[in-house]
C-alpha cells in the first residue's frame, strides 16, 4: 500500500518540477504556460470564484450519476427478464453511447428550457452505458449450476433475480460504476462547455472558456486542476465502495488485501 501511495507522489513531484524549471529557464510567459506554482498561487486567490463553479459541477455529476445508476439498473433487470426487450431496446442504447455527445449537446440545450436539466440529461447520456451493459453481462454470467439448483428447489424468477443474479452482478456493476463515475464529469464539463451560460450559477468549464477569453491562463490551469482532483476523488470513492461491498466474498477484492 505504501509503495502504491509513495511511488506515484514521486513521480508528479519531479514531473512538477521539471514543468517549474523548464519554465523559468526557457522564460515562458505565463499568459502562455503558468508554472504550477503560480498555478497553485491562482487556486488560492481565486478560490472565492472557483469553488462555487466546482460544486455546480460536481452537483451535475452526482446527479447524472445517480440517474444513471437508477435507470441502467432497471434496464438491464428489465433486460435479464425478457430476451425480446434485449433485443429491441439494447441497439437504441449503443447508438445513444456512440453517437458524440458534442454534436447532440447543442440539440438537448435548445429543446429543454431550463439549463440545469439539460445539462444534467447530457451528462445521464454519457454514464449511464456503462453501468447498463456491465450490469446485463453480470446478470447473464451467473454460473449455470446455480441455476440449475435453483430451478430444482423451485425458485421462481424473482427468487432467482434477487438471491442469486443480482448479488452474482454486483462486481461488474461496481466495475461499470467506476467508469460512468469519470463519464458523467466528462459529459457535464462537456455540456458547460457548449452551453455556455455565465454568471454566478456557472460551472467550471465556464470558468475555463471565461479565463481564455480574458488571456488569465493561471485560472484556466486552477479550473482544470480542480477537474482532475474531481475525476480522481470520484474515483477513489467509487473504488472504496466497491472494496467494502465485496472484500468478504470477492476474488477481486480478496486479492487486493494480500
Amino acid at each position: 500500500m505504501t509503495a502504491r501511495v509513495v511511488a506515484p507522489l514521486v513521480v508528479g513531484l519531479l514531473m512538477l518540477g521539471l514543468w517549474e524549471a523548464v519554465v523559468r529557464v526557457a522564460a515562458i510567459p505565463p499568459y502562455i504556460l503558468p508554472g504550477p506554482l503560480l498555478v497553485a498561487r491562482t487556486l488560492v486567490s481565486d478560490w472565492s470564484t472557483l469553488w462555487p463553479a466546482l460544486l455546480i459541477t460536481l452537483t451535475i455529476t452526482v446527479q447524472a450519476l445517480a440517474a444513471a445508476v437508477v435507470v441502467g439498473v432497471l434496464l438491464a433487470i428489465l433486460f435479464s427478464l425478457s430476451r425480446w426487450i434485449e433485443l429491441s431496446f439494447f441497439p437504441y442504447a449503443i447508438i445513444l453511447q456512440v453517437t458524440p455527445i458534442v454534436a447532440i449537446a447543442p440539440l438537448i440545450i435548445a429543446w429543454v428550457d431550463d439549463v440545469n436539466i439539460s445539462l444534467l440529461i447530457c451528462a445521464w447520456l454519457v454514464a449511464f452505458f456503462p453501468i447498463l451493459s456491465n450490469t446485463v453481462l453480470g446478470l447473464r454470467s451467473v454460473d449455470r449450476n446455480l441455476l440449475d439448483l435453483f430451478d430444482l428447489y423451485g425458485a421462481g424468477r424473482w427468487r432467482t433475480l434477487v438471491d442469486l443474479r443480482l448479488p452474482a452482478a454486483l462486481p461488474y456493476f461496481l466495475g461499470g460504476l467506476r467508469i460512468s463515475g469519470g463519464l458523467a464529469l466528462i459529459g457535464a464539463v462537456v455540456a458547460e462547455f457548449v452551453a455556455g451560460s455565465g454568471g454566478r450559477e456557472s460551472g467550471l468549464a465556464y470558468r475555463i472558456l471565461e479565463s481564455g477569453y480574458q488571456l488569465k491562463i493561471p485560472r484556466m490551469f486552477a479550473a482544470l486542476v480542480l477537474i482532475s482532483v474531481a475525476g480522481i476523488a470520484i474515483y477513489l470513492v467509487l473504488s472504496l465502495l466497491s472494496h467494502l461491498l465485496l472484500r468478504r466474498w470477492h476474488e477481486s477484492a480478496l486479492g487486493s488485501d494480500s
